[in-house]
This record gives structure tokens, sequence and C-alpha cells, in this order.
């Protein structure tokens, strides 16, 4: 049999090139922004960067009211805008916190259009008319808590709120009816907020022992005192039942400095994270950014600082119109995610929540972005998308729906898993509909008879 003549190839052969040369956008998700960016904000112009990296520093001079958000940022814009925000305040379901970082990061030659305004800081003009089947508490957390500050909707899963602040607030919250104080238009429903209750908590989880998975949130655990996430997590761990638990927070969004600079905190959430490992049970990090522009050098600092420690990050973004729901927007926040070390684990429909209608978009734009992402990135840096089902049938994929009316807006799923023979519905905003179905949005008659249709329709699949 003769012999195949394999001739290696010469080191100077060129390469056949099968595809042309990535573009610049390729590499955007690679550049962070940096330098002493905060300068340009009037209040922050004398402020180094040791003392804007102190988290203390951070929560002092976080923004809560109109005044001192003029009072920061002072002739970067027109008078017309502070009346604006000061009537938006007024109208809003949460309370107003946000961070000197998250101030620096907003443009504030174009403020009505910028992404970080548009989460953290109500416009009266921006306002939209809430959707009719809109509710407060639109996931039916408080219908399923056997005691305050604990759901239970999964058969093996808990949602422990052992408090109810955050180092910001958004207004696209879902837990707007318990979050913060009261508002001029919300009386806020009570949480976890005392230890006792958190040990209330703790036998209802110890008593069930179908519970494998807790996750933690609030409020937001950036908030709790180290000595305090310490508490929470080595009693989660000494639970039996108890296989993973995950700590929710927005804080690496928006006050990254805090994992630099509070080392007692970030030495807490490592200890947690090893003892953990150390017997088997599973710690992570799940985080919130929404915008490629809420991160900075000073974020790929802080997630270096967990990646080194051996803590896992995922995240979870929501939809939110004029902020992610442009696809290129999209594709550089998971890619720029992914560069970080940052799982990007989920995108949801923005909750149906009241006073926040500008900020919803439809089932179709979730569904056209998500096309778009497929493939940019690797499949495990690839979120899922998914629609909490309004009424408490719990995280869907986008795509599972039993039937889509896109014409009047109505999106139909169903539970089997969760609370089988009931339909949890999801309305896309009136205003992204066309005229003659906003019209009909406007008759309540009409108005039940799309819902009957819809399931209906969905009965049949």
């Amino acid at each position: 049999m003769a012999k195949t003549d394999i001739t290696a190839p010469t080191t100077d052969a060129p390469i056949p090139a099968l595809k042309p040369p990535a573009g610049p956008e390729a590499f955007e998700h690679m550049q962070f922004r940096s330098g002493e960016f905060w300068r340009e904000i009037p209040a922050y112009k004398d402020v180094d960067e040791k003392t804007f990296l102190d988290w203390l520093w951070q929560s002092k001079h976080s923004v809560k009211s109109p005044d001192e958000l003029m009072a920061a940022i002072q002739d970067l814009v027109e008078p017309a805008f502070f009346e604006d925000v000061r009537q938006g305040f007024h109208r809003a379901p949460m309370q107003v916190r946000i961070s000197p970082y998250m101030i620096a990061s907003i443009d504030w030659k174009n403020p009505y259009n910028d992404p970080i305004r548009t989460q953290f800081l109500p416009l009266a003009s921006r306002l939209l008319p809430d959707h009719p089947r809109l509710s407060l508490d639109s996931l039916h957390e408080l219908e399923d808590s056997p005691t305050p500050g604990l759901t239970h909707r999964y058969v093996d899963k808990a949602l422990f709120l052992p408090l109810n602040t955050c180092p910001v607030y958004c207004r696209f919250c879902t837990r707007s009816y318990a979050i913060g104080g009261d508002t001029d238009t919300v009386e806020k429903a009570q949480l976890a907020t005392d230890p006792k209750l958190w040990e209330k908590a703790f036998e209802y989880i110890a008593s069930r022992p179908e519970l494998q998975d807790i996750v933690v949130s609030g409020g937001d655990m950036y908030q709790l005192p180290a000595k305090s996430l310490k508490k929470i997590g080595e009693t989660l761990l000494a639970i039996p039942n108890v296989r993973r638990m995950r700590f929710a927070t927005k804080g690496p969004a928006v006050m990254p400095m805090k994992i630099l600079t509070d080392a007692a905190w970030t030495d807490a959430l490592t200890s947690i994270v090893e003892q953990g490992r150390a017997i088997g049970k599973d710690v992570m990090l799940h985080t919130h950014f929404n915008s490629p522009n809420e991160i900075s050098d000073i974020t790929q600092r802080a997630m270096q600082v967990l990646f080194e420690r051996g803590i896992m990050v995922r995240n979870q973004s929501v939809l939110i119109r004029g902020v992610n729901d442009d696809k290129h927007t999209m594709r550089k926040l998971i890619k720029q995610l992914g560069y970080m070390n940052v799982h990007p684990y989920y995108v949801y429909m923005h909750d149906m929540v009241k006073g926040v209608e500008d900020l919803r978009t439809t089932i179709q734009t979730a569904i056209d972005i998500e096309k778009f992402v497929r493939g940019a990135t690797a499949g495990f840096n690839t979120p899922t998308f998914l629609c909490d089902a309004p009424g408490g049938g719990g995280k869907r994929d986008l795509h599972s729906y039993d039937h889509y009316d896109r014409e009047n807006g109505i999106a139909v799923y169903s539970a089997p898993s969760v609370k089988p023979g009931q339909w949890f519905l999801y309305f896309d905003p009136i205003d992204q509909l066309a005229p003659a179905a906003q019209a009909r949005w406007r008759d309540p008659k009409e108005q039940n008879e799309m819902v009957r249709a819809a399931i209906a329709a969905a009965s049949k699949t």
C-alpha cells in the first residue's frame, strides 16, 4: 500500500482566511470607562480617588431628594429638568436613592435618554398610564408567604427577604410593595426586617426537608452588616436540607467600590462561600447589571476580587425600554459581563408593577433581541430570556407561552410544576400596540373579551 505523503506546512506559509478580520465592534466589550470621570459632576470635582472609592462616602452622599440632586449636578441641566424630577418623585411608587457612582455615570448632556437616569430618576413627563391589569404585588409573593419575609412558591426553593433597604432604589422594582419607606402613592408591606422574624423563617426552612435552594434578597444583601451576613449564611448552611444558597444584590452594578473597600463585608461573603464549599454546598452571588453604562474599570477591579476568591457571580438583567431594549446594547452588555467573569444568567421581562409603564417592552421585542444575541458569544454566557409569570406562575421561558396574541398584546403561560391548572397572563404595554387595539383596551367589556379569547386559544394547545 502506498504511503500517504503528509507534508508539514512551512512556517512562512500564510493561513488561509476563511472570514474577514473582526471589526472594532467585536472588541468594544473589552473597553471600560476609566479615569476620574466623577470630577465632571460639580459636587464631586474635588473628590480624589481614595474618597470616591470609599463605600461609606458613597452611602453618605447618595441622592435621596430633588434638592440633593440639584446640589450635586447644579447647572449641568436646565431648571425645567429639576421640576420634571420633582414631580416624578411625587408620583413614584419607590423612594429615590442613587449613589454618587451612578450620578457620575449619567450623561448629563442628554439626561432624558440616558439609561442610568431612566432606571433611577423618575420624570413626570415620561410617565404613562398603568395598564389596567397591573397590580402592586404582580408576582403574588405575599400570597405565597408562610411567614413575613419568606416566599415559598417552588417546591424546592424559597425566597428569604431579611431587609427592606437597598444601596439604590430601582424605579422598576418588583417589590415596590415593600421596599424602602412609604411614598405618596404606596404604603409598604412588612418583610422580615427584625432578626426575630429571621428565626421564624429559619424554623420554617428547617421544617420543610424539600427546601434545598434559598435565595437571600430583600431589599439588598449589600446593606447587611458583615456580622448579619455571616449569621444568615452560617445559619442556612447549618440546616441539613439546604444545599444551595444565592445572595442577591444590585450592589456591584451601582456601588462596586464596596467590594474593594469594605473588607469586613467582602471577607464575610468569602467565608460563607468557603464554608459551603467545604461541606459540599453551593453558595453564589447573583447580581443585576442592566446597562453597559453601569460598568467601569472600578467594576472590573471589584469583579476580579470576587473571581480570585472563588466566588461565582451570575447576572440577572431586566429588559427595560430605553435602557437595554436595543439588540446591540444587549449584546455588548452580555459580552462585557462574560469578559469580567460574570455569568449572564437571566434576562427578565419587566414585571407588571405600577408606576413604570414607560419602562416596559413587548414579548415580541424580547424574542427579537434573544434571537440576535444567541450565537454572539458562548452558550454558557448567553442568558435565558424569561417571563416571571404575573400571578405567581414563576419563571417561564419567554418562548414557552401557550398562546401569544400579538395584536392585543396578551401572552398566556401555564406552570404545571408550580401551579397546575392555572393560566398566567403577561400584557404588552398598551402604547406599543396599534391604535385599534389601544381603543379596545379603553373599553372594560372589550378587555374581558380579549382576555377570554386569549385563554380559550391557549386551552386549545
